[in-house]
Formats: structure tokens, sequence, C-alpha cells
């Protein structure tokens, strides 16, 4: 009798326990989703000085507030964000891929609809999920420290289309050098 009620104990607590990672994995995946579309809804807002604290503090070190703030300024007249759609998901200890598609309407160099397919990678700091897409040595040095993931998740070149005649025709972005 006592060695059922050990083993009842056991699987009892080997299910809650495998109830609690996928709670908190399911946790995980909800607070990323909504960490990209809150730093989407500030980029379309033009909301810079909010989405600059939205980076990294190895990315903060490196680029200044006002620069960061003055290129975004810049580039405003150029677009008019529209929408994203966040897709799958993928989250392992303080790092983080999803795969987005954001559309926006292209008013410079030409007038057309446009859309980027992106894969967003966010690093957790401080309890906070912070978007690191675009800082190479930030994804870099996560990746590195996390070999599993990144064989698992390679980063994926982003791609941009625009609408031609009812059809998306690719744009090439020319070669990116990795490091």
């Amino acid at each position: 009798m006592k060695s059922k009620l050990i083993i009842f104990a056991v699987l009892f607590l080997t299910c809650t326990a495998s109830g609690a990672a996928v709670s908190a994995a399911a946790s995980d995946e909800s607070d990323v989703r909504s960490a990209v579309q809150r730093i989407f809804d500030q980029l379309k807002a033009g909301q810079y000085e909010a989405l600059y604290d939205s980076l990294p503090s190895s990315t903060r070190s490196r680029v200044p507030r006002d620069r960061f703030i003055k290129g975004l300024q810049g580039s405003r007249n150029m677009y008019q964000l529209d929408r994203i759609e966040i897709g799958a998901v993928r989250v392992s200890g303080n790092i983080a891929v999803v795969d987005t598609v954001m559309y926006a309407h292209i008013q410079q160099p030409f007038n057309a609809d446009g859309k980027l397919v992106v894969q967003q990678y966010l690093v957790r700091e401080d309890g906070s999920w912070r978007v690191a897409t675009g800082d190479r040595p930030t994804i870099d040095r996560f990746l590195k420290s996390n070999p599993a993931f990144a064989r698992k998740f390679p980063i994926k070149q982003t791609k941009a289309f625009v609408q031609q005649n009812g059809k998306w025709i690719e744009i090439p972005l020319g070669q990116r050098r990795s490091k």
C-alpha cells in the first residue's frame, strides 16, 4: 500500500510539474506575442522614445537615443505601417524568435502596398522581452550561448514584397554579411 502511495505521489508531482512547464511555456509565448505587438504599435504610432526603451541594454549602449529617434523620424514619410501578423513563437530561456509579416503602404521611392517577412528576435532582460531584431551582435551572442536553439531556429533572411497586379513580387534586399 505504501509503495502504491509513493508511486501515486510521484505521478502526481510529475503531472503537476509538466502542467506547470506547459503553463509557463504558454505564458512565455503569450508574453512574447504581446511584446511584438506592443513594439509594432509603438513604431506605427511614431512613439520612438518608448521604442528605444524596448531595445536590449547592449543595443542602447551602442546606439544613442537621439540617433535612433532621428533615424526613425527620417524614414517616417517613406511608408505608413498597416498591420502585423504574428506567426509561430519559439522560446528558450531568455531568447525568443517570432515569425512575422508586417504590412505597409510604401510612399517612397514608389507608391505601392508592401510586406516584410521577418523573423523577430527578442531577449528577456529584467523580466521584460526586448526586441533584438537588427542587432546582430546581441542575437549572435544569445544564439552562441544556446547552440541547440540556434541549430533548431537559424536566422532567416528578411524578405520584402510589393503588390503589383494583385500579386506579391519579391524585391531583392541585397546580400547581408554574416559575422
